[in-house]
């Protein structure tokens, strides 16, 4: 009876628990009676209720690399889910947060160089280690056909993932190790491949909060906590798989985006079908639980209960006529007679526990109503027993109990024990009373016992076999659980587009995306009381606005503009509407980001190091149909380093054709905005502020253009910096801007991009005209011919011109500056 909360305690700290009961009667073993493991529970293997999150899958996951790729295979035993793929060494981490396994098996010899692969991706799973040959390639295709029946694995489309063959054959093997029960609900192996699905690597998935926090790792404040609207598990499990792979295939996403448009249409349909959701049980999960034998009567009414829903479903779906509606339609199939097995066999409401007993119909087994019948009987003799017995001895306080130790006995308090009758046989001695039984009944009892005994054990044989015959239709329902976990999440979208005005994305072919008046879906719902968000429009493609340089003082909000156009992105390929008045998106095949300052202790690197490998991904990896969101490149580093580095990737970017992807690069690098004027397709944008005297206000509009300041003193004022550190940070600014990097029109930085004219009249104006003026006069001077004294004279002059323009309030008039007599010169 304490199991249960001590193994949720033990398995959410990360052990492993091995439950061993009685595996034979008590009356009929002979000697010890035998005892074994019954159950090894895992973190990747609990089907515990109290463990298990609903609204999230929780997979056991292993791991292989063989021959420089990896297979990984992931499997649900709570829903029978069941995946396998290969990857790229260096993508596993990536695969792996896709996944968010809660328990991760690799082989022994592999261990570290795993771990070292996964370190850079967070919080690693519980890793258990499993001998090499468990991850053998015969071993993986021998228990994988052997499990699901086949000859091959060809049905499933994984003939030839090697690596994917022995993950998924270790996966399956340690499920039989552990659970010891049948797995016959692992009816299928998905081949989990990227075609068709849109790229997110772990540092997109972090950056833009897609299913957990940066702040707490929870789902608050993050996309998926705003779109989540679904009714069951099984909805909330489907959008979550979704929103974690966005399709990048056309026709797919377009056929999403029609059936959230009709149910957006369709209320008082919509309405209909989530008064159906309402109190759904968890379909997947039940049907495990009978399969696995571990499913209780009210399992069993809940299981009833649901899929007496589903014509229902199939007539609300009738005449919503789009593909993918129509498929979830066609998927349903009425199971009638799972139904009314259950309904025939169990009572309306029956108890939680087995032990509870009196869950079986009256009238379902005429045996099992015979025994009741018996017992009954038996219990009315004895209730009757007690009145007669109080008649004859004259006792009113006689009474007739039972306990599990003695059985049923007659009570008498010590005031009465002289009109005892001799026939009474003393059972039990207490404080105040005796406790007596009598033959008759004592005969009775062993008939309520022996037929009470006989009821239990044919009540539970009549349950199981009921358990056996609905495991049979499990296929069928898993599939029907599937269409309605989709068919919820498709609502759960249509209910979000409602409410928080969503509209259709216009998706194409087209490597342009025009957003108008976007909002970032998770800001725009934190704002407090009174407060609006400001919408921006984007527009962005690889021909004429490939680059867009986005400047802006710090908490204008740069950093919540480029996120939302990469929210909205994902939105529109997972299916979904979006938050803007209009939008026009050309599929892109990946996602990136590089934003924040963050380190990794773990595997030793440094916030820079981190920042640089996260660009170096991008670089390598990124196509023409990609988008980059860039959130300060550089930072980490000093002023000239980070600057360069800036550079130099936003040139690779554009000019790189291999790479050309669409950028929203947010910097304080006001220096960047002078790419404009030589690379033709970066674009300069700014956020809009408004100066009140020593007050700025933020408009958080994009416009168009650059900016040259980040306000960053002002936002060290409001976060209560000492008023003598922001004067003198004031003073420091002060003295930096008056020696600006780049005075001239056209920066330093550009001239590796200027023909040779233009550089010697960029290298002209950077020198201000005192200066020009000296450089006139020492080209006119003739160093053959000019005296010592005459060059000396000459000196004086020129530095003379010099300190007069760098301290023009402390200079005379032009007359006395040209009458102050030069140094005697030192003549040899």
């Amino acid at each position: 009876h304490a199991l249960d909360g001590y193994l949720a305690k033990m398995i959410r700290a990360g052990y492993r628990v091995a439950i061993c009961e009685q595996v034979e009667d008590p009356k009929l073993a002979k000697g010890i009676v035998k005892r074994d493991v019954v159950q090894v529970v895992t973190p990747g293997t609990t089907m515990a209720d109290d463990i298990l999150e609903n609204r999230s899958n929780n997979f056991l996951s292993a791991a292989v690399v063989r021959d420089g790729v990896c297979g990984f295979a992931s499997a649900d035993v709570s829903t029978g889910e069941f995946i396998v793929t290969e990857c790229e060494i260096e993508k596993l981490g990536d695969t792996l947060v896709s996944i968010s396994p809660s328990e991760l098996v690799v082989e022994t010899d592999q261990v570290e160089e795993i771990e070292a692969l996964l370190i850079k991706t967070g919080p690693l799973p519980v890793i258990t280690k499993q001998d090499a040959w468990i991850f053998g390639k015969s071993f993986g295709q021998d228990i994988l056909k052997d499990h699901f029946k086949t000859a091959s694995l060809k049905g499933f489309g994984c003939e030839g993932l090697d690596a994917g063959i022995m993950a998924a054959g270790a996966v399956l093997h340690y499920l039989k190790e552990t659970q010891k029960t049948d797995l016959s609900h692992i009816s299928r192996l998905v081949h989990y491949g990227e075609d068709g699905y849109m790229h997110l690597d772990a540092a997109t998935r972090r950056n833009l909060e897609i299913t957990a926090s940066l702040m707490g790792g929870d789902s608050g404040g993050t996309l998926i906590s705003i779109i989540d609207r679904t009714s069951t598990a099984m909805g909330a499990r489907t959008l979550k798989s979704w929103i974690r792979r966005p399709l990048n295939r056309l026709d797919p996403i377009r056929e999403r985006l029609d059936a959230v448009e009709v149910l957006l249409d369709r209320k008082d349909q919509r309405d209909a079908i989530l008064s159906l959701f309402r109190g759904m049980g968890d379909l997947e999960r039940l049907i495990t639980k009978v399969v696995t034998h571990r499913a209780m009567p009210r399992d069993l009414a809940a299981l009833k209960q649901s899929l007496e829903r589903i014509p229902d479903f199939k007539k609300q779906l009738e005449d919503l006529h789009t593909s993918l509606l129509s498929e979830l339609n066609g998927g349903l199939e009425p199971t009638e007679e799972v139904t009314d097995r259950i309904a025939g066999a169990l009572v309306d409401d029956p108890p939680p526990q087995l032990s509870d007993g009196g869950f079986i119909r009256e009238g379902y087994d005429t045996r099992l109503d015979e025994l009741r019948a018996a017992a009954l009987s038996g219990k009315d003799w004895i209730v009757g027993l007690q009145s007669e017995e109080r008649k004859q001895t004259g006792i009113p306080s006689l009474k007739v109990g039972y306990n599990k130790i003695f059985g049923y006995y007659i009570e008498v308090t010590n005031p009465h024990l002289e009109k005892v009758p001799a026939s009474y046989i003393r059972k039990q001695t207490l404080v105040n009373a005796e406790r007596y039984i009598t033959p008759d009944l004592k005969e009775m009892e062993e008939k309520i016992l022996h037929a009470e005994e006989e009821m239990t054990a044919l009540e539970y044989s009549l349950f199981d076999a009921l358990r056996s015959h609905i495991a049979g239709y499990a296929s069928q329902i898993q599939m029907t659980a599937r269409m309605l976990g989709r068919l919820d999440a498709l609502i759960s979208l249509a209910g979000t587009a409602e409410q928080y005005r969503y509209t259709k994305p216009e998706m194409d072919e087209g490597d342009r995306i025009l957003i108008e008046d976007g909002r970032h879906p998770v800001v725009e719902r934190k704002l407090g009381p009174g407060e609006s968000f400001i919408p921006n429009a984007t527009d962005i493609d690889t021909e004429n606005q490939q680059i867009l340089i986005i400047t802006g003082p710090n908490m204008a909000g740069k950093s919540t503009y480029i996120r939302q156009v990469g929210l909205i992105v994902l939105l529109a390929q997972m299916g979904s509407f979006v938050p803007a008045a209009s939008a026009r998106i050309g599929v892109v095949d990946r996602i990136f980001t590089r934003v924040g300052a963050q380190d990794n202790v773990a595997s030793g690197e440094s916030t820079f190091l981190v920042e640089m490998n996260e660009t170096a991904n991008i670089l390598n990896n990124a196509t023409p149909r990609s988008l980059i969101l860039l959130d300060e490149i550089g930072r980490g580093t000093s002023t000239f380093d980070g600057l360069s580095i800036a550079w130099a990737v936003a040139e690779y970017l554009h000019d790189e054709s291999r790479v050309r992807a669409k950028t929203l690069f947010a910097t304080h690098y006001h220096e960047l905005t002078e790419l404009a004027l030589v690379l033709p397709r970066v674009k300069n944008y700014n956020v809009a502020v408004k100066e009140w005297g020593e007050h700025i206000i933020f408009l958080r509009k994009i416009v168009s253009g650059g900016c040259d300041h980040s306000y960053g003193i002002h936002v060290a004022r409001l976060a209560g910096l000492p008023s003598g550190v922001i004067a003198r940070a004031r003073e420091v600014l002060h003295n930096l801007e008056a020696n600006e990097l780049t005075p001239g029109e056209i920066p330093k930085l550009a001239q590796g991009n200027l023909g040779p004219s233009l550089v010697a009249e960029t290298q002209l104006k950077l020198f201000s005209p005192v200066e020009r003026s000296l450089k006139e006069d020492l080209e006119g001077i003739d160093v053959e011919r000019i005296t010592p004294l005459d060059a000396l004279k000459k000196l004086a002059e020129m530095k003379q011109r010099i300190s007069d323009e760098s301290n023009p309030e402390e200079g005379s008039s032009p007359s006395e500056g040209e009458n102050t007599p030069a140094p005697e010169p030192f003549v040899e």
